[in-house]
């Protein structure tokens, strides 16, 4: 079992790879990881891909589901436009995400020498993001997206039934299902929320849920397809520790992504790389011993 996203084999016969989280709009949750200028955005692509990093994933619209934000495609593409000049200079051998529900957004960031699209509406916002995927050949990460109502089935259930939609989306448009891989949605499955891929849900308390989802994880790999998980700095963390802001989060952070590499995770989306890849090697070392 293993998909290519953009250059990068990803799969349980590979080493987990380590996907770095670039932010280009100021409404995002976590300020440290929002860089507005060009040389900054070089720099810390630079930086990241010497930490460890095979993934740059850039986004330029906040979707934190308790975050009321909005940005026109206008901006979404300008801010995505200045980052990929400045990325595709590095003389770094790495793959760039789009972080992106927008069809129009995904065809000039792959336009541009981005080779995957991580869409955190599973295709389910704007389908025609499908297509311009199949168009450009590219990777995609779909993420569980259930706005449906079923705000009652427990969460591993739902997660595979979102997932299992979008996947049935993706083979409509001829997506390749070795160019996909699958994330579970943490911090996106809550009782209250907003942004455009809040699913609500009614089971249990959302910090609960994402630490179900993550002790579980095993199970979405019965899917068929390697797993991607963006723990970093995430609101379950704050709400176990006490810790207002994401700020004081890396630690928890740390912890959380070690248990998810033991229990079947591929890719790691993170804000903190070097802290991350030392993290999941030293996990993949004891587990492989």
């Amino acid at each position: 079992m293993f998909s290519y996203l953009g250059k990068v084999k990803v799969g349980d016969s590979y080493p987990v790879r380590i996907m770095g989280i670039i932010n280009l709009s100021p409404e995002s949750f976590y300020k440290g990881s929002v860089f507005l200028k060009g040389e900054q955005i070089s720099s810390v692509a630079r930086s990241m891909a010497e930490s460890g990093a095979e993934i740059i994933d850039i986004g330029a619209y906040s979707t934190a589901p308790y975050l009321k934000t909005g940005v026109s495609e206008e901006k979404e593409i300008e801010r995505i436009e200045l980052a990929l000049r400045e990325i595709t200079k590095i003389d770094k051998d790495i793959s760039i995400s789009v972080d992106t529900f927008r069809a129009r957004v995904a065809e000039r960031a792959l336009s541009l020498g981005c080779q995957i699209v991580n869409d955190v509406t599973g295709l389910k916002k704007e389908k025609e993001i499908a297509s311009v995927v199949r168009e450009h050949d590219a990777s995609l990460v779909v993420m569980a997206y259930d706005p449906k109502g079923r705000i009652y089935s427990k969460p591993i259930r739902r997660i595979l039934t979102a997932l299992k939609e979008s996947l049935r989306i993706a083979e409509e448009f001829g997506i390749e299902k070795r160019r996909i891989a699958v994330d579970p949605g943490i911090g996106f499955f809550r009782e209250e929320g907003a942004g455009p891929a809040f699913s609500m849900q009614k089971v249990m308390p959302w910090y609960s849920w994402d630490m179900h989802i993550i002790n579980n994880l095993r199970k979405i790999k019965k899917l068929g397809l390697p797993v991607a998980i963006s723990i970093s700095r995430k609101s379950f963390i704050g709400k176990v520790l006490g810790i207002e802001k994401p700020e004081g989060r890396l630690i928890g952070s740390i912890a959380s992504t070690v248990v998810a590499v033991e229990r079947g995770a591929n890719i790691i989306r993170t804000h903190d790389v070097l802290e991350t890849f030392h993290a999941v090697r030293m996990a993949e070392a004891i587990i492989r011993s």
